[in-house]
């Protein structure tokens, strides 16, 4: 009997860890493709005679079409299910990247961009879904840390692969067509292995002891599930840290250089400090969410901790050379608050609405990576890039209270007789 019960559990460990693997492959595709075009910049502007303007608007292009098409996708995935969208998701950013590949002008880049909006958008609710439905829930935790990280290789990855192959081949247009057969095989990846990824298999994590289900939805086109005010606390939280997120990725480099007089290669090494220290810190926050069952808790010292340091960064008042190591431990507090943050989300989720849940919750992540680059460009505009950072802090700190929010609420409408499984 104890042979059998071991024999099952190697079982479980391995399905889940190739679930893991899969989704986490795709999702490194969407960070992937979110900067498809940005290392390219300065073979494309040289190629079209197009302004940094107008080559930073098709960011915005990419991520309105991401966080639009978002909310619809997990409707999309409530009614067609996970695995089908994922590989619909997957299919157009190859095809987005064939059609910037054979573009002639502005506006092909343009319709490129909004395709590879509409691809993105599907990845979270399509990939929390079947992480939801196929991940034990004792190992959640450590499926959305997995998942956090498998992104920020993403973000990684795509600066290297596509400037050395435009290097290599002397053509932006190359590394483009490059990143189109990168999705594809991890598109065939997943094909061949879609039988890890039913959709029809039951619902594993769903109903977990102490999480809370306020709305129970069985139609998979209820809107019932945007009554619940945990939905639209989660959204806040979400616009809120990205707004933070996204003026790290669009401007701490220029800021750094301005504020400190760092060379530009220094303070590009800051960001990619701050991108390895996330990840890392994504990776000790899957065992931190099941040491502190109170994931709101966790959230507010991880951002409390990474506000801080960005408000000391911009007081100037640290040696240039300190601002690597103080730019790492700030992608750390932020990491570590990654998994903790799914699995908040995760609670929000009616039975039957995790697919909407997640699209809609996600979808403020997008709507805040576009606005940030605005609101950030403004305060470089105006010559204060102290007050970038000051403003990446004060982010953190008004994240806290959405988050502190969601988490009280579940503690007022979770029985006090149940133990969360998550946390066990």
């Amino acid at each position: 009997m104890i042979a059998s019960e071991h024999e099952d559990e190697k079982a479980r460990f391995r399905s889940d860890a190739n679930v893991i693997g899969l989704v986490g492959v795709a999702h490194s595709m969407s960070h992937f493709y979110q900067l498809l075009l940005a290392p390219l910049f300065p073979w494309i502007k040289a190629e079209l005679g197009l302004s940094y303007a107008e080559l930073g608007a098709l960011m915005s292009v990419f991520f309105v079409a991401s966080a639009s098409g978002q909310a619809l996708a997990g409707f999309v995935v409530d009614k067609l299910g996970a695995r089908n969208v994922l590989f619909a998701g997957l299919a157009l950013l190859a095809t987005a990247a064939v059609f910037i590949a054979l573009s002639t002008g502005y506006t092909g880049l343009a319709v490129g961009a909004l395709i590879a909006g509409l691809g993105n958008s599907v990845f979270h609710p399509a990939d929390f879904t079947l992480l939801n439905r196929h991940i034990s829930p004792s190992r959640l935790a450590h499926a959305f840390s997995a998942h956090g990280v498998s992104g920020s290789l993403g973000y990684a990855a795509a600066p290297v692969f596509l400037v050395g192959i435009a290097q290599l081949t002397g053509s932006w247009r190359t590394a483009v067509l490059a990143a189109a057969v990168l999705a594809a095989l991890v598109l065939l990846l997943l094909f061949f292995q879609r039988a890890l990824l039913d959709d029809r298999k039951p619902l594993l994590g769903e109903q977990a002891e102490g999480e809370v289900k306020p709305h129970k939805v069985a139609n998979a086109l209820s809107f019932d599930f945007l009554k619940s005010p945990q939905v639209w606390m989660c959204f806040s939280f979400f616009f809120i840290s990205s707004l933070a997120l996204g003026g790290i990725q669009s401007f701490a480099p220029t800021a750094l250089h301005e504020l400190y007089g760092m060379p530009l290669t220094l303070a590009a090494l800051a960001y990619t400090f701050f991108m390895l220290a996330n990840a890392g810190g994504i990776l000790f926050g899957g065992f931190a969410a099941r040491w502190i069952p109170d994931h709101d808790r966790l959230i507010a010292i991880s951002f409390l901790t990474a506000g801080s340091l960005a408000v000391l960064l911009g007081t100037a008042i640290l040696p240039a050379i300190a601002a690597l190591p103080v730019m790492a431990l700030i992608g750390f507090g932020a990491g570590v608050a990654n998994p903790s943050r799914d699995l908040m989300v995760r609670k929000a989720a009616a039975k039957g609405s995790t697919g909407r849940v997640y699209g809609v919750v996600y979808s403020g992540l997008d709507v805040g990576m576009a606005v940030a680059p605005v609101i950030f460009g403004l305060l470089m505009d105006l010559e204060r890039p102290a007050w970038v950072f000051v403003l990446i802090g004060g982010f953190q700190f008004l994240a806290i209270f959405t988050a502190l929010g969601i988490g009280g609420n579940s503690r007022k409408l979770k029985p006090k007789s149940v133990t969360s499984e998550l946390s066990a």
